[in-house]
């Protein structure tokens, strides 16, 4: 059972998700209701993925995304917010999250988007994809202006970087391309490598900026 802690300045909300995946087996095993008492949640429960609003009081879904990177606190974050603005999905994204749903979701959709991250793959609502693009175009390098520029990708390395930014796992990647899991990782690696990215979102961020995937 996945288990999930989450973070959201409202009760009712939280009570209302807590009761949503506890009907479709997903165990809850953690609240809070501003980034740091989540941190301390988080902390102590261990989850396999962190539900996420960004716009909370005192310490904000980015604040806490950024020092659970600092802390070195790898848990999948999954962004759920009513705020579909740009230039939030392109900071949460870039400060760690895996993925970033709209709360107009339905269970279903809640559901897959937790256990895509669970085992390790990541995901965008599909409603807000193109205005991300567009966002991404005109910011700068997620990577920074330091990063080298991009390494070419072999044609099975962008077959497998765009099934990781349409939310594949590395197992379901191998199942459609007919490859060992094992060689999957490796291709993200190699990904990785020739994008100077960091993570699998900060691949796709980067290979969206610099044109690598269109």
């Amino acid at each position: 059972m996945t288990r999930v802690v989450v973070v959201d300045d409202q009760a009712l909300v939280r009570q209302g998700i807590r009761t949503l995946l506890d009907l479709a087996g997903i165990e809850v095993v953690g609240e809070a209701g501003d980034g740091a008492a989540a941190l301390d949640v988080i902390s102590e429960t261990r989850p396999g993925v962190v539900l996420l609003d960004l716009r909370m009081p005192h310490r904000d879904g980015i604040w806490t995304l950024r020092q659970l990177r600092e802390r070195d606190m790898d848990v999948p974050v999954l962004v759920l917010t009513t705020f579909d603005d740009d230039t939030l999905v392109v900071d949460a994204l870039r400060a760690g999250a895996r993925g970033y749903l709209l709360k107009d979701v339905t269970l279903e959709q809640l559901t897959r988007a937790v256990e895509t991250l669970a085992a390790g793959g990541t995901l965008i609502a599909a409603s807000i994809t193109d205005r991300l693009l567009r966002a991404i175009r005109s910011a700068p390098s997620p990577v920074g202006v330091s990063a080298p520029p991009p390494q070419d990708l072999t044609e099975r390395e962008l077959e497998v970087l765009r099934l990781v930014a349409e939310g594949y796992t590395n197992r379901e990647i191998a199942g459609l391309l007919y490859l060992a899991e094992g060689t999957v990782k490796n291709h993200v690696s190699a990904i990785l490598l020739k994008l100077g990215a960091r993570d699998r979102t900060n691949a796709v961020l980067r290979a969206l900026h610099e044109g690598v995937l269109r």
